[in-house]
């Protein structure tokens, strides 16, 4: 028996199978979790490989994908795409006033 709450990793489409084995559902952690008074030996194929506890779920980086072409471009792919005008009179619209006033 565990003393704390044992959050499990568990695909949705395997989510019926921990609920009827008794697992419980934490909204806030948006997790599953075998509880208190169960056996936690029951779930093993959902536990972690570490056998820690997960106190929250893990937020991983986001990655940057690199394009192969070269030049500005490939170094404006790290950043976000930049686009000039190609009309002079040309003037960008910032989200506070409207450039037509």
């Amino acid at each position: 028996m565990t003393t704390s709450k044992t959050y499990l990793t568990v695909p949705y489409a395997q989510k019926d199978a921990v609920k009827a084995l008794g697992a419980k559902w934490d909204a806030v952690n948006k997790k599953w979790y075998v509880p208190v008074n169960m056996d936690s030996t029951v779930f093993a194929k959902w536990q972690p490989q570490t056998g820690t506890l997960e106190s929250s779920p893990i937020i991983s980086k986001p990655v940057i994908r690199k394009s192969s072409t070269t030049g500005a471009s490939a170094n404006n792919t790290a950043i976000g795409t930049i686009t000039q005008a190609t009309d002079k009179n040309f003037v960008a619209y910032n989200g506070d006033e409207p450039p037509w006033d």
